[in-house]
């Protein structure tokens, strides 16, 4: 075969005799009707973008056709004539969320050449130029005609899956990044070697922006961690003036997040020493209420969300551990610490909380788990599953054994739910308080560990043990190009048919 040029371009009318000859040789097997030149005309004028065709040495030896559609109007279980309009194309919409193929095909001589990979890839990137949801179709799986008395659909379809049988059709698209959203019935009754039926394929397109009218949506988020020095305070005022100047600190880099430690107010329980420590935490929870209200002004007056580490917390008289999320839009959120340590058990007698969610920000979808928390993967993987994007992870650790848990924890969590998780925590000593002892800390920003990312995982990290801040810029578009076409896919992968997560007797 003389291969002197191959060319990838927009159909054109006057291609149509090589188009039709190309068809024909390609789909010999279906007794069905072939385009006429007047559909190729009405997809052209209706849609030149969507239809695509490639030539060898000037010939047209294949074709992508296509048309958009608001797929909602269609659903999962149209067929071939329907989400055509019966070859009218009535169905293409300007305004549609989906590229649909309706056709793609390589003249039988021209296979072997990887021309249909190129017509893939130009629909892949027209998708992207046109900011559409996905590309779905309608694919035929041609050699089922040899297994239809021996596997059901569902089964050939997932014998092709692992390669344990090949099919020409659906093979070539699963390695193309299409995965198979549900079979169809009668999709193409006149397809005699797919006995009728077909699989109903998609393709993501992980960089679609959903049209918003919120000012300030984000892919580039900027995280800042204050690594609190653990200092004595003689009232509120002056921890919050300390708070206050982290907070002015961070914001003049525009960050959009600020992290403080775990129980970085214990500085004020240095007043009920002669107490025992059950009764001097509860006395420092009287303190929480005020400062939750300051946190509440600097979030909006300095324009960033605060995470304002954990404090304790008394509700209808049982002591708990409690994060507060500060919008800048002045609303609030709180997080219970799921799991008190035995200390925190023995010596204050904090109890645990109940619930697990993720947070809507305007920089993103948020989880929040202090401390202790971040070392059940259970919980974070509860976070995931409701499309956390950072995790925060607040923590007060005494010796470097008990900072390296949370921190190999929290890089394991970032790993397995594809997410970025910042974790700070409080460093120095308190000798004027009874039962706080020496803080270590080293703040960091952990990614997942994947093309993309830093090789070691970590984003950005503080000095060990000094009171600092760290800033870190974080992408989020890479979270969703990682879910899609990670080197592995932890999410994806998971085998929900043998194991699964119950949280409250419900699956998630």
């Amino acid at each position: 075969m003389d291969l002197q040029s191959v060319e990838m371009r927009n159909l054109e009318v006057q291609d149509y005799q090589e188009l039709k000859k190309s068809m024909k040789s390609a789909y010999m097997d279906m007794d069905e009707d072939y385009w006429d030149a007047n559909s190729i005309k009405r997809l052209i004028k209706l849609f030149p973008e969507g239809q695509i065709c490639i030539t060898v040495n000037d010939v047209v030896v294949g074709c992508a056709l296509s048309i958009m559609v608001d797929y909602q109007k269609f659903g999962d279980n149209h067929t071939y004539k329907q989400i055509t309009g019966d070859s009218t194309f009535k169905t293409h919409t300007d305004k549609g969320d989906v590229l649909y193929g309706i056709d793609i095909f390589i003249h039988p001589n021209y296979r072997g050449l990887r021309l249909a990979r190129r017509l893939y890839e130009a629909r892949k990137a027209l998708c992207e130029k046109l900011n559409l949801k996905s590309i779905i179709a309608g694919g035929r799986i041609p050699n089922y005609q040899k297994y239809q008395n021996d596997l059901t659909p569902r089964q050939y379809i997932d014998k092709v899956k692992y390669k344990e049988i090949y099919d020409p059709t659906l093979s070539f698209q699963l390695a193309n990044d299409f995965h198979v959203r549900k079979v169809l019935r009668n999709y193409l009754p006149e397809d005699s070697r797919s006995k009728g039926f077909a699989t109903l394929i998609e393709w993501n397109n992980v960089y679609y922006e959903e049209i918003s009218t919120a000012i300030n949506q984000k892919t580039v988020v900027r995280i800042g961690l204050v690594q609190w020095q653990m200092r004595s305070y003689s009232n509120i005022s002056e921890l919050m003036k300390h708070a206050e100047y982290f907070i002015d600190a961070v914001s003049d880099y525009q960050a959009d997040f600020i992290l403080f430690p775990e129980l970085f107010n214990t500085p004020l329980m240095a007043d009920y020493n002669h107490m025992d420590s059950a009764k001097a935490m509860r006395e420092l929870a009287k303190y929480t209420q005020p400062i939750i209200e300051e946190f509440s002004k600097l979030a909006v007056s300095y324009n960033v969300n605060i995470i304002a580490g954990s404090m304790p917390f008394i509700f209808e008289d049982s002591l708990y551990n409690v994060s507060y999320l500060f919008r800048r839009n002045g609303s609030m959120e709180e997080v219970y610490k799921i799991h008190p340590t035995p200390a925190e058990i023995s010596s204050w007698g904090m109890r645990g909380g109940d619930e697990v969610k993720v947070f809507e920000t305007d920089a993103g979808k948020i989880g929040i788990l202090i401390c202790y928390d971040v070392e059940f993967p259970e919980l974070s993987r509860i976070l995931a599953g409701q499309d956390m994007q950072i995790l925060f992870v607040p923590f007060l650790t005494d010796t470097q054994n008990g900072y390296n848990r949370v921190k190999f924890c929290a890089q394991a969590r970032a790993v397995e739910n594809e997410c970025y998780v910042a974790i700070a925590g409080c460093v120095g000593n308190l000798p004027n308080v009874n039962n706080m002892g020496i803080s270590y800390a080293q703040s960091a920003v952990f990614t997942p560990s994947d093309f993309g990312f830093p090789t070691n995982g970590i984003q950005s990290e503080a000095t060990p043990n000094s009171e600092m801040i760290v800033i870190a810029d974080v992408d989020l578009s890479l979270l969703d190009e990682l879910h899609e076409y990670g080197s592995v896919q932890n999410l994806k992968d998971r085998r929900t048919d043998l194991y699964n997560i119950t949280f409250n007797g419900k699956k998630v």
